[in-house]
């Protein structure tokens, strides 16, 4: 989370760093370019003054050619050296205006040095009172005489004039000089000065707020940073130190904090270790008796306890029956091997919930209370339950005050809502083998009635109609009964080896087709009839046991109705095992009429069974006949059914 840094915290526009770096190089700025602007205008200064004494040295040699064009007009008399002479003495006026007005385009100026403007005032003044009016008249034919008189003073004086601007020339070359020479220095002082500052402002703070963060991450947490300016690195100066104080004082208890969590580690592990164990164990197939007893001697041991019990409910919820106790007397489990749930604590706690007695003898019992009576003081009672329902409540008994912490509590309604789900799943476990008992011998009963009932109702008649005819002492209807009486008890024989075989089958896993082969053979040797069994391997994926003992079951009630009623000659038999399951019996026997079949009041128990088992796994069975034309059985198991096996 981003967080704005309060107004009194920020330092004083005047105090701030940047401030100070804006304000020095501003400083710094302005003595350079001062010293950079006086050296261009010294520079300027004596680029005029070099000009001033280009024109002021032509004054001498303009002169000078004044008087050569005025001596040659006196030998080669002519117009044309009249001419250059007046043009010599035009150009000569011209550089001593300029020289006195200054041109600074050129740049040409004289220096403002007073001497040096009075002499270029004495120079003009010589040229123009004394020497034009002198060469003017010697053009005219006055001779020369006269200009030549004043043209050494003139030349006398333009040297001087030059000489002066030359001076000053050259005194402002060493003041360019020396302005070189200091603007040197100014820079090399103001680079150090700035590297200073620099370092003074910026790097060192930078080091040492470094320096601090290096020994805060060693876990110096007493270091603090002086806080000896009100700029930015002060502000984080101050912020570091907050931070120092605030680091100490996390981890000045570092140490009994890191203790503190271990233990409750430690704790929590002991917890979980008694929790995984106390899982393992109650998934254990041990009986109800056994289980309890072990799960008590944990719970114990655990909380080192000197005694404990166990008591379940029954099922009218008014009666608490002990299943198991250790570490009491038998004194005390006879006197409260069944009690009333609202006669004891345990009952209390079952109905209530938790509850914890540190001291027995500190509060009203009633007098039937066994417990301290064998010197146990201490009484912690807890629920068994399974979701919501309520099975009853184990007891752990002390010699010592009771003192629970809140995690020991929890732990401890928690082993009791594991053995209440143990022991509902070992209810449930016994019931479904009770329905599973119920529905194979429903099943055994329906084979029975079919086969042997049958059998033994007509051996019952037949022996009623022997028992009339021994008495009329009728031989030839005697005869005539024995084979059948004979017929009729090979038939009962043969129906309970098939049923003995039935019952005995027993599948692991991938079983079927063996047992299957197995079946065949024996109906084949039992029979007489001939058998051909067609299967892809049974490839694929496995069915589990129980469907496995299923089919096996539907396979051998088919045969054993093919023996009994088709009069066959030739039994098919086709199993496919892929992404469904497929078994398919057939034979070439009488058939029979399904509508007949189906409008008869006494209806053949095998083919229900057949149905009833199929069902059982999921599957779809189709039973097809036809009167002379044999009959077929079709078993089909969709893959939506098929269990893992």
């Amino acid at each position: 989370m981003n967080e704005t840094i309060p107004l009194s915290e920020r330092p004083a526009v005047r105090d701030r760093l940047s401030t100070r770096i804006i304000a020095s190089s501003v400083v710094a700025l302005v003595v350079v370019l001062s010293m950079i602007v006086w050296t261009l205008w010294l520079s300027w200064q004596l680029e005029g003054a070099g000009g001033a004494i280009n024109d002021a040295g032509s004054l001498r040699m303009r002169a000078n050619l004044v008087a050569v064009e005025l001596a040659k007009m006196h030998v080669l008399p002519g117009g044309v050296h009249a001419q250059r002479a007046r043009d010599q003495i035009t150009i000569q006026d011209g550089i001593l205006a300029q020289l006195a007005r200054g041109n600074p385009a050129r740049p040409l100026f004289l220096p403002a040095d007073p001497a040096v403007l009075a002499q270029m005032d004495e120079v003009l003044r010589i040229w123009r009172q004394d020497m034009t009016p002198t060469a003017l008249k010697a053009i005219e034919g006055a001779g020369s005489d006269a200009y030549l008189r004043v043209l050494p003073e003139f030349v006398f004086q333009a040297d001087k004039l030059v000489r002066m601007i030359e001076a000053d020339s050259s005194s402002k070359t060493s003041l360019l000089r020396l302005s070189q020479s200091v603007l040197i220095v100014i820079a090399c002082i103001g680079t150090l000065t700035m590297i200073y500052l620099l370092y003074l402002w910026i790097i060192f703070p930078v080091l040492r707020l470094g320096e601090g963060l290096r020994r805060m991450a060693a876990r110096e947490f007493r270091v603090r940073l002086p806080v000896d300016t009100h700029d930015e690195f002060g502000a984080l100066a101050t912020g570091f130190n907050k931070m120092a104080d605030e680091l100490e004082g996390l981890y000045g208890d570092l140490e009994a904090r890191v203790v503190e969590k271990t233990a409750q580690l430690a704790a929590q592990n002991r917890e979980l270790g008694a929790l995984y164990d106390m899982a393992a164990f109650l998934n254990q197939p041990n009986e109800i008796e056994e289980m309890c007893r072990g799960f008590l001697d944990r719970v114990m041991r655990q909380f080192n306890a000197g005694g404990g019990t166990i008591r379940t409910l029954d099922p009218t919820g008014e009666n608490l029956n002990m299943v198991v106790s250790r570490g009491l007397s038998d004194a005390h489990g006879r006197a409260e091997h069944c009690m009333k749930a609202d006669g004891c604590f345990c009952g209390a706690a079952t109905r209530s919930g938790g509850l914890f007695i540190q001291d027995v003898h500190n509060i009203p019992v009633p007098d039937q209370f066994q417990c301290s009576e064998e010197g146990f003081r201490g009484l912690a009672v807890f629920r068994i339950q399974a979701q919501k329902e309520v099975l009853g409540s184990y007891s752990l008994h002390f010699v010592h005050k009771l003192a629970f912490s809140a995690d020991e509590r929890h732990l401890l309604e928690t082993l009791g809502q594991h053995l209440g789900v143990a022991l509902e799943n070992r209810r449930l476990s016994a019931q479904a083998r009770q329905l599973a008992m119920v529905q194979e011998r429903s099943l055994m009963a329906q084979g029975l009635h079919d086969s042997i009932a049958q059998s033994l109702n007509f051996l019952n008649l037949q022996l009623q109609l022997l028992d009339q005819a021994a008495a009329r002492s009728d031989l030839a209807e005697i005869n005539g009964l024995v084979p059948l009486l004979r017929a009729g008890v090979d038939e009962s024989y043969q129906d309970v080896r098939e049923l003995l075989g039935n019952f005995r089958s027993r599948l692991g896993q991938g079983d079927l087709l063996s047992a299957v082969e197995a079946t065949v053979s024996r109906f084949r040797r039992q029979s007489g009839i001939e058998m051909m069994l067609i299967t892809d391997g049974l490839a694929g994926a496995p069915l589990p046991p129980e469907q496995q003992l299923q089919v096996l079951f539907i396979l051998q009630e088919a045969l054993s109705n093919v023996r009994k009623h088709s009069h066959a000659s030739r039994v098919e038999i086709k199993i496919e095992n892929r992404h469904d399951f497929r078994l398919y019996v057939s034979d070439d026997g009488v058939g029979y009429d399904p509508e007949e079949v189906a409008s008869r009041t006494d209806e053949h128990f095998g083919r229900r069974i057949m149905h009833e088992r199929a069902q059982r796994m999921q599957a779809s069975l189709e039973l097809q006949a036809r009167p002379g034309g044999g009959a077929s059985v079709t078993l089909l198991l969709p893959a939506s059914a098929r269990q893992a096996a």
